[in-house]
Order: structure tokens, then C-alpha cells, then sequence
């Protein structure tokens, strides 16, 4: 009995390693974002035909979808390797700040004419969010720096966000939204982060995606200089 006592264990043991190394693979491009499998095998450190072993099984189970990635007009010849990115089924896996009962919740607010409610809970959580970005807001640094201060400080919220050159700006990334769900049935909650950002960079900021709208990433674009119409807009405000 203690022989097959211990083999039982093994197999459980060798049957545990690979559901764990999915989790691994697939939280990876959670927080990192789209990812190709060559990649995901150097970051992890799994053999080519281990880590597309683990892609296909979280591509089978709805996890991960693959994508062609975009291709600039420099790209020279050979097939582009997929890039592979979270599902909105992946997504729900990970949630953990928000669920169903907080979408009820705000439902039943606006229901009974509370809407003015609702707007005010977003308004509410974006003000915390410059609260504890007010080093930033008050900081000297340049743009650059900031915006990686504030992908920082959206990493810690839970958002596994980053900041990279874009253009003639810098753009934000989050890669993960822990409310997700609640903002894609309150869009105000977006519309709010999106004022918080531009509060604590101090200039103009553009949201060119959101996971809540069914993309794969939030990306905000923070523009180097106000555009002209940046600029009309400070001018009627100031009217």
C-alpha cells in the first residue's frame, strides 16, 4: 500500500507542475500584456515546445486568444510570429477587487433616480486615486518620469500598468482592470480615471482604449505638448 500510496503521489505531484506553470504562462501576459511564444520561453525560462504546449491548452480552454501582431511598414519579409492575449474569459479569472454584486449595487442606485449616485462613487474613487498620486502631481519631473511614476502607482492598484515612448508623447498601459466588469455597465468610472490621469500629470491626457470596451489593453495617450485643440478648449474654459 505504501508503494502505491507513493506513486499516487507522484502522479498528483507531476499532474499539479504543469496547471501551475499555465497559471505562470497565463498571468504573465495578464501583467505584461500580448506576448509571442519565443518570448514567453526566454521570460519563463520553458523550452520552445514546452511554453506552446502551455499556450495551446490555454488557447483550447478560452484563457488566451492569438492574435497577428501589428506590423509596421519597416517589418522585413518571414511570416510574424502570433502574439498571444488574455480573454475576456481569462480576465474573469483573475478579477478579484469587483463582481456581480457591485454592478447590482449600482444598478439599483440608478434605478431608484440615484444616477447623480453613481457619478459621484466614480468621482469619488478617482479623487482617491489623486490623493495618492499627489507626489507626482506636485513632482518637477518631466512627463516621462511621471508617467512611469503613475504606471507604478497603478501597478500597486492592480492594474499592471506600464509607460513607454509613443509618438510624440508617452502612453500608459494597463494590462489588467480589476473592474473591468463594473465599468463596462458604468462607463463613468472610466471617464473619471481618465480625469484623475490628466489631474495628476498636469496636462491634456487622450484614452484611446479600454478593456471595459472589449479591448485588450487601457491605453492612454499623454501628448509632449497641448495640440491646438488642447489648447481652444483651455481657452473656452477660461472664458
Amino acid at each position: 500500500m505504501a508503494l502505491i500510496d507513493e506513486l499516487r503521489n507522484t502522479y498528483v505531484v507531476k499532474k499539479a507542475e504543469p496547471d501551475k506553470t499555465r497559471d505562470q504562462v497565463a498571468r504573465t501576459i495578464l501583467e505584461g500584456g500580448p506576448a509571442t511564444a519565443a518570448a514567453l520561453s526566454e521570460k519563463l525560462k520553458i523550452t520552445s515546445a514546452g511554453i506552446r504546449r502551455h499556450l495551446d491548452s490555454l488557447v483550447t480552454a478560452g484563457v488566451l486568444t492569438a492574435r497577428d501582431p501589428f506590423q509596421s511598414p519597416e517589418r522585413g519579409r518571414g511570416r510574424p510570429s502570433k502574439v498571444f492575449v488574455m480573454t475576456d474569459m481569462g480576465r474573469e479569472k483573475f478579477e478579484h477587487s469587483y463582481d456581480d454584486l457591485a454592478v447590482a449595487a449600482l444598478k439599483f442606485m440608478a434605478s431608484k433616480n440615484g444616477e447623480h449616485l453613481v457619478n459621484e462613487f466614480a468621482t469619488s474613487r478617482a479623487d482617491d486615486l489623486v490623493r495618492k498620486g499627489d507626489a507626482i502631481k506636485n513632482s518637477n519631473k518631466s512627463l516621462l518620469e511621471k508617467s512611469k511614476s503613475l504606471a507604478k502607482l497603478l501597478t500597486k492598484e492592480g492594474y499592471s500598468a506600464t509607460s513607454d515612448k509613443l509618438g510624440n508623447g508617452e502612453e500608459v498601459c494597463q494590462h489588467h482592470c480589476p473592474i473591468a466588469h463594473v465599468a463596462s455597465e458604468f462607463p463613468q468610472l472610466c471617464e473619471a480615471e481618465t480625469k484623475a490621469f490628466s489631474e495628476i500629470l498636469g496636462t491634456h491626457v487622450q484614452r484611446l482604449a479600454t478593456i471595459a470596451h472589449g479591448d485588450g489593453v487601457c491605453t492612454t495617450f499623454i501628448p509632449n505638448s497641448l495640440t491646438p485643440y488642447s489648447k481652444s478648449r483651455i481657452k473656452e474654459g477660461a472664458r
